[in-house]
């Protein structure tokens, strides 16, 4: 999949209504750093905001950016009427260099698409000495609450109907991004947990890339998905709201200060 494949109406406003569990994982980072609270931040892959609005918490203020326009719409109602929140139609390797540098950038489920090289040493020249780049990820596993049964779903009807598309899920280590100034402080794994019914996870799942690949392609068209979904999870979720597990990551680093001090 390339980066613009999310530039859809369809997938920005089913964007909007993903879980807003981006807030517990700055949470997470804010206490892990002593509570710090920064002035400017960006939003690297902002997609429908979700992201922007969690940094908010410990920003006065934070550029959201995003490849996609109709991302950017989407974010904008998202996020609201906030003075303190811009925006920014770019790709993360080209992206502008503010004119106040920004304390921490964070880049949610972003990494995958982008070309890392280009990415950090582009990023660098945005930030501050000593300034944080919060890398995290989280995807919806296959694992429900009290319920086997979703686990065979997952693997013997999901993603055999919807196989997962190239994404580049490599771990980033130290020596990776200490050729563009960055050192790794922290390397951590997320579990979190969200409640769908039947009718909210059919839709979550709609936008999700496995789904997205399929009808971009023109393999699946988006009704019959919709209603392969509603045959399959249907025994599954019994009428009831289900638990869902979250399992994803989140890397902090740093950026090492300038040779020249």
């Amino acid at each position: 999949m390339k980066s613009t494949d999310f530039d859809y109406k369809r997938i920005a406003e089913g964007y909007k209504n993903r879980p807003f569990l981006h807030k517990q994982v700055i949470e997470k980072f804010q206490e892990d750093i002593g509570g710090q609270h920064f002035a400017l931040g960006l939003d690297i892959g902002c997609g429908a905001g979700l992201s922007t609005k969690a940094l908010k918490y410990i920003c006065s203020k934070v550029i959201g950016s995003d490849i996609s326009p109709e991302m950017i719409r989407v974010a904008r109602e998202v996020c609201g009427l906030d003075e303190n929140i811009t925006y920014i139609v770019s790709s993360a390797e080209e992206i502008a260099i503010p004119a106040e540098k920004v304390d921490i950038v964070t880049a949610a489920g972003a990494i995958q698409w982008i070309d890392r090289a280009c990415f950090l040493s582009r990023i660098r020249q945005a930030m501050k000495d000593n300034g944080y780049l919060l890398i995290y990820d989280f995807a919806i596993s296959d694992e429900m609450n009290g319920n086997p049964s979703y686990t065979d779903w997952w693997h013997n009807q999901y993603l055999e109907e919807f196989p997962r598309p190239y994404r580049d899920d490599s771990i980033w280590k130290n020596k990776d991004v200490e050729p563009y100034g960055f050192r790794m402080l922290k390397q951590t794994h997320l579990e979190m947990e969200h409640s769908f019914d039947l009718a909210s996870f059919i839709e979550f799942m709609m936008i999700q890339s496995n789904v997205n690949a399929r009808i971009d392609a023109g393999e699946r068209k988006e009704e019959a998905a919709y209603q392969w979904f509603q045959e399959t999870l249907t025994p599954i979720f019994h009428g009831e709201n289900q638990t869902l597990l979250f399992k994803g990551y989140s890397w902090y680093l740093i950026s090492a200060a300038s040779s020249c001090e």
